[in-house]
């Protein structure tokens, strides 16, 4: 039986994990993700990646190789924002011809992020490996990952494909999170890339970034489809409404 203390720590690091899926970096990386490839699960795999680096590092082991690959990080996400950039440009757009691009694998991605975006939650979560099993820790802060960046992928996922069907207000929801994502993208990438520490703005920012997003994608589902008039009703009217020559 698990002892009150360490299920006290799991809560915790449960509650880190969901607090770290609304960084400005997972929310702009998974919605450029959807737009590259879109797949239901992209938010899943994105998390299960970031998590499997966070559990390593809490066990101790993979810090060297960490270091050596964070430099790519920054990378990644200015590549998400250019790709985003050329498919926004395209008019009328068209789907890119990037088939299967690195920045559009999500397990890789979530694994390149967390090496090189540490921020206060993932570290908060490794120094709780010091107070109990760091794989159970692993589990928990990867499941709170998983609830909010799945979800998130979900959502981002269903309005690209609204979008592709034409729904207008998809389109334009697509359209300013498209925007969004490569502002966040290039600024994110820009100053990891200077060594500037922003991580103390990244509760709030993100928080907010996640409202903005999950109403721009709640508004896309809105009008999706026309009310439809029944046949025998139609058929009525149309007996009823007099000829434009008749008086």
């Amino acid at each position: 039986m698990i002892p009150r203390s360490m299920n006290s720590t799991l809560m915790i690091c449960l509650a880190l994990g969901m607090r770290h899926a609304v960084d400005p970096d997972h929310l702009t990386a998974i919605d450029g993700l959807c737009r590259v490839r879109p797949r239901k699960t992209n938010g899943v795999l994105f998390a299960l990646g970031h998590g499997l680096v966070v559990t390593v590092l809490a066990v101790g082991v993979g810090t060297v190789i960490a270091a050596r690959v964070s430099f790519l990080a920054p990378w990644m996400l200015i590549g998400i924002g250019t790709v985003t950039l050329w498919k926004l440009l395209q008019l009328p757009a068209r789907p890119t011809s990037l088939k299967h691009p690195i920045i559009a694998q999500p397990f890789l991605l979530g694994m390149l992020l967390a090496a090189g975006f540490e921020t206060a939650s993932q570290l908060s979560a490794l120094v709780l490996a010091d107070l109990t099993n760091p794989w159970l820790l692993g589990v928990a802060f990867t499941g709170g990952m998983v609830l909010v960046d799945g979800t998130d992928g979900y959502l981002a996922t269903s309005t690209q494909n609204l979008a592709a069907t034409g729904a207008r207000n998809a389109q334009s929801a697509s359209r300013w999170l498209g925007i969004l994502v490569v502002v966040f993208s290039f600024t994110l990438g820009t100053t990891r890339l200077l060594g500037l520490d922003v991580d103390r703005f990244a509760l709030v920012v993100g928080l907010g970034l996640f409202v903005v997003v999950i109403g721009l994608r709640v508004w896309a589902r809105g009008g999706l489809r026309p009310v439809r008039v029944p046949l025998a009703f139609s058929r009525m009217l149309e007996r009823s409404t007099p000829s434009k020559g008749g008086l």
